[in-house]
């Protein structure tokens, strides 16, 4: 069984459009074990309950941005090394700077590709097939 098929993978966003883009991203590279929060106090709920293996995150999100999500999950045991992958809608320095500074270990930027969001995945958990 490749990893593709094993990883549990929490995509916080809160536009449905967004969700359903890394969706089929994900299922487009052999992901199907994917479950979804459209904020980050959900999220946090989500991961706090369920086993979870990757956070894909937006940052730009009402009640809990994504840097909220990321600090919130770095501070509790279950989810403390949990890789974080967050989305932004601008390549802003930053928010980059920032993410790195909590524990994130990739970003995209969007819109993405199916490539780039491979690309992005198997930096931090390894090779998929």
């Amino acid at each position: 069984m490749s990893l593709a098929d094993q990883l549990k993978v929490l995509i916080v966003d809160d536009t449905t459009t967004s969700r359903m883009l890394v969706r089929d991203g994900l299922q487009e590279i052999g992901i199907k074990n994917i479950s979804f929060a459209s904020d980050g106090e959900q999220g946090l709920k989500h991961i706090m309950s369920t086993p979870t293996h990757l956070v894909i995150s937006d940052f730009n999100m009402p009640k809990l941005d994504g840097l909220g999500l990321l600090r919130a999950m770095r501070q509790h045991a279950p989810s403390q090394k949990m890789p974080f992958i967050m989305l932004t809608g601008k390549g802003d320095k930053d928010l980059i700077q920032k993410g790195v500074q909590f524990g994130m270990n990739n970003y995209l930027t969007k819109p993405f590709t199916v490539p780039a969001l491979k690309t992005a995945l198997e930096a931090v958990v390894g090779r998929l097939k």
